[in-house]
């Protein structure tokens, strides 16, 4: 048998055990801290996407199928309906969101329901039928429906019509403030002064947040009525819906 020499000897030898090369414990919390902002940031945007996407599809499956309950009950006989609770549809041709089912009331379990509502409190509204009176609304201006989101788009003498079983009220727009503290109730006052107005009349006042995204002020316009006309067996309507 032949001899081993050193080099068969050597590359028999066992290998030498690797070093663990261990990581500074700055770059450990860097490395945890980045992989943090990663996760809260797929957290924000799933909560983003939560608030202005998903909860208007909620929204509008509710307000559709509340709507429909509203129109089947209207078409079910004669006579007018009862506004004891205001169910009617709003329609702002300006705000291009087609119509708005319209409930009493403007606290979060109403308005998140994706319609608008008439205020009860901290100031009494009047429904359209009162001789006097203003018809105060509220709705969301981002999520849950989003109804009054392009409220910024109505302009002064711009229309706003709300609908009941056997009336349209059409009201015109005469003035608007964009940017109003939330708790400035004179604007949905039954004389909304701060609109330029001074004696009682029949008025309409949609309110809704702004900045968008936000619900730190109010946004408000007002409108009067110049007309009423009865719905007829087709329901017509009126010219500034068609």
């Amino acid at each position: 048998m032949a001899a081993r020499t050193e080099q068969d000897e050597r590359a028999d030898a066992p290998a030498p055990p690797k070093r663990s090369r261990s990581r500074h414990p700055v770059a450990t919390a860097v490395s945890l801290f980045g992989e943090l902002l990663i996760t809260a940031g797929l957290v924000l945007g799933l909560f983003v996407v939560y608030s202005l996407w998903w909860t208007n599809v909620l929204a509008d499956r509710e307000a559709d199928k509340q709507g429909n309950t509203v129109r089947d009950r209207w078409a079910g006989g004669p006579g007018a309906l009862d506004t004891g609770d205001g169910i009617g549809f709003l329609h702002v041709p300006a705000m291009k969101n087609g119509e708005v089912l319209v409930g009493k009331g403007t606290d979060t379990a109403t308005l998140n329901n994706g319609v608008a509502g008439y205020y009860t409190d901290p100031v009494k509204s009047a429904l359209p039928s009162a001789e006097r009176g203003n018809f105060a609304l509220a709705a969301h201006r981002d999520g849950h429906g989003a109804k009054f989101h392009n409220i910024d788009k109505v302009r002064k003498g711009d229309a706003v019509v709300f609908e009941t079983k056997d009336t349209w009220y059409v009201y015109k727009v005469y003035a608007k403030l964009p940017q109003t503290s939330k708790y400035d109730v004179d604007v949905i006052a039954s004389v909304p002064k701060e609109s330029g107005v001074k004696k009682p009349g029949r008025y309409i006042t949609l309110t809704t947040c702004t900045p968008v995204y936000t619900s730190k002020y109010r946004y408000i316009v007002w409108g009067e009525l110049v007309r009423t006309e009865k719905v007829d067996r087709d329901r017509t309507k009126p010219a500034e819906l068609r």
